[in-house]
C-alpha cells in the first residue's frame, strides 16, 4: 500500500504544470502560419523558429496551413492540445477582427494564450503605375470618382489588405470592385502587371516595387515616415490624417496551456527578437520590433483586448 502511494505521490508530482514545464520541450514545435509561404505571417514564423528552436533545444516546424482569411490555420491553434506543442501567428484579421468579419466565427479572438508580441509594421497605400493619380489626395478624388470601375486587389477576407482598405473605404465613403487573391504575393503581382488599380499593402510586400518604380506608393499609415521608403508621406501629411494603421504579429498558444510553458515560450521568443540577425533581417523588412517592456504575455494580452475593442468600433458587426 505505502509503495502504490508513494508511485501515485510521483506520478502526480511528474504530471504537474511546473514538471512539464521543467521538462518541456521533449519533441519539436509546430508554428502554424495560416497564411501561404513567402507572405509576412510566414516570414515572420520562420524568422523567430530558427532562434527559438536553439534557445529551447527542440526543432521548431513552420507550417503553412491556409483558407478562409487565416481562421483554418488559426481554428487548428485554438482546438490544438494545449501542451505548448503546437503554436500560432496571431495579426489583426486572424485574432482581433475575427469577431467582426464573421458571423459564426470558428473560434474567438481571446481563445489563446498569449505567448507575446513580435513586431508592428505600417500599411501602404498603393496603385499600379499608370494610375493617372500622383498623391494620396488625387486617389481618393479619383476613386470616389471612379468608383464603379475602380479595382482593388486583397488577400482575402481578414488579410491585412483587406482590413486596411475596409478602413479606407469607410473613411473615403467608397464600394470599390474587390478583387480577392489567395495571397498577398499573388495579389502584389497583379498589381505590378497592372491588372488591379490599388492596394493597401504592408512594407515588406512593396518596398522592393516601390523604390523600383513598377508601383506607385502613395503614403504610409504609420505615425512617421518609413525609414524603407523615405520620400513617401504618411497618410496625415497627405491630407487623410485618420487613416492610421500598425499591423502587428505575436505568437499564441491553445487556451489552457499550462502558465510556466507560456512563461518558457515567452522568454525564449524575447530572446529570439534579440538576436541580432532577427532585428536586421525585421528591419529590411520594415518591422519594428517590440520594445522588451511590452513583450510580456501579460502585455500582449492587454494589447489584443484593446485591439479587439478597436476592430469592433472600425467594422462594427
Amino acid at each position: 500500500m505505502i509503495r502504490a502511494s508513494l508511485f501515485l505521490a510521483s506520478a502526480l508530482l511528474a504530471s504537474a504544470p511546473g514538471a512539464q514545464a521543467q521538462d518541456y520541450p521533449t519533441r519539436f514545435i509546430t508554428i502554424v502560419a495560416p497564411f501561404q509561404a513567402g507572405g509576412p505571417s510566414d516570414t515572420v514564423a520562420r524568422l523567430i523558429a530558427t532562434p527559438m528552436s536553439k534557445i529551447l533545444g527542440q526543432q521548431i516546424v513552420v507550417e503553412n496551413v491556409t483558407g478562409a482569411g487565416g481562421t483554418i490555420g488559426s481554428g487548428r491553434v485554438a482546438k490544438a492540445v494545449p501542451d505548448g506543442y503546437t503554436l500560432g501567428i496571431s495579426g489583426s484579421g486572424t485574432h482581433a477582427a475575427v469577431e467582426q468579419l464573421y458571423a459564426n466565427p470558428p473560434y474567438r479572438a481571446l481563445d489563446f494564450e498569449s505567448v507575446g508580441l513580435v513586431n508592428t509594421t505600417p500599411v501602404v497605400v498603393v496603385g499600379k503605375r499608370d494610375l493617372p493619380p500622383n498623391t494620396l489626395q488625387e486617389l481618393v478624388a479619383y476613386l470616389r470618382a471612379n468608383e464603379k470601375t475602380v479595382t482593388e486587389a486583397d488577400a482575402g477576407v481578414g488579410s491585412v489588405s483587406h482590413l486596411a482598405c475596409s478602413v479606407l473605404h469607410s473613411l473615403v465613403g467608397i464600394k470599390p470592385t474587390v478583387v480577392s487573391y489567395r495571397g498577398t504575393p499573388q495579389a502584389t503581382q497583379d498589381i505590378v502587371a497592372g491588372n488591379v488599380d490599388f492596394l493597401c499593402n504592408q512594407i515588406v510586400n512593396i518596398v522592393e516595387h516601390a523604390k523600383a518604380g513598377t508601383l506607385k506608393a502613395y503614403a504610409v499609415t504609420g505615425a512617421t515616415r518609413s525609414p524603407m521608403l523615405p520620400n513617401v508621406p504618411t497618410t496625415a501629411e497627405a491630407g487623410l490624417p485618420d487613416f492610421k494603421l500598425t499591423v502587428w504579429y505575436g505568437l499564441s498558444a491553445p487556451k489552457g496551456t499550462p502558465a510556466p510553458v507560456v512563461d518558457k515560450l515567452n522568454r525564449a521568443l524575447s530572446v529570439a527578437m534579440d538576436d541580432p540577425i532577427v532585428v536586421k533581417r525585421f528591419a529590411d523588412l520594415g518591422y519594428d520590433v517590440v520594445p522588451a517592456q511590452q513583450r510580456s504575455p501579460a502585455a500582449f494580452e492587454d494589447f489584443m483586448r484593446k485591439e479587439v475593442d478597436l476592430w469592433a468600433k472600425v467594422l462594427g458587426r
